[in-house]
């Protein structure tokens, strides 16, 4: 089967559009405020493309270990809003995936980590929701969120593919896994405006079976 036949399912922030950037200074910044600070790649090779339970599962248990008083009730809530608003205004399409789906044919599906209402919205802003219709699929639908395989499954039956004939696009590690343990084929994606010089070598370290440096380099494929 041809590339431009294939079934693509695709992670959402990072590659179809510029999120990354927006949610890691938002984290930064109300993380900071509780007393937690990371270093920048260890942290997005532990936390991106986590589910947001497991994320702040993850958060509250670092913050208990400070010993620094009760976690704030309201801490998600403002995190999420200010990245919300933030993305009204600054949220991009990643350069050229406009012009890959045009040239794509096969099946494909949206398999994100994000909330459904946040991650239907992001598409509306960035003018990718009628390249994917109905089938955009959501952390929120699953019980294991990545790096377990359940969405990149479920996707792939929603479309009517055999897990071995999907190719996966992702640009985290736990995404990458999530693949992997799905049995699909996994590219790496590092043409966002978050991606580091690093990034590249980590998902081949995760397992990646190749590393697209952009879209213009993906429709040349096809």
């Amino acid at each position: 089967m041809s590339l431009n036949q294939t079934p693509i399912i695709f992670d959402c922030d990072g590659v179809l559009i510029n999120s990354e950037i927006i949610y890691h200074a938002v984290e930064m910044e109300y993380l900071g405020e509780i007393g937690l600070t990371y270093e920048p790649i260890a942290y997005r090779s532990r936390f991106t493309g986590l589910h947001g339970r497991d994320f702040m599962a993850a958060i509250k248990a670092d913050h208990a270990a400070l010993n620094n008083g009760p976690f704030p009730d309201d801490f998600k809530d403002r995190m999420t809003a200010e990245m919300y608003r933030r993305m009204e205004t600054e949220l991009t399409p990643v350069a050229d995936i406009h012009r890959l789906l045009d040239l794509h044919k096969g099946p494909r599906a949206v398999a994100s980590s994000s909330g459904m209402k946040g991650l239907k919205r992001k598409l509306q802003i960035t003018g990718l929701t009628d390249h994917f219709h109905q089938h955009v699929y959501s952390g929120d639908q699953v019980d294991n969120g990545k790096p377990a395989p359940d969405l990149f499954l479920m996707a792939a039956e929603k479309i009517g593919q055999a897990p071995s004939d999907c190719l996966v696009l992702e640009d985290s590690i736990n995404g990458v896994k999530a693949g992997l343990a799905a049995g699909m084929t996994v590219w790496g994606f590092v043409g966002a405006g978050h991606a580091d010089e690093g990034l590249a070598d980590r998902l081949r370290d995760a397992g990646a079976h190749d590393v697209i440096l952009s879209f213009d380099d993906m429709a040349a494929r096809i």
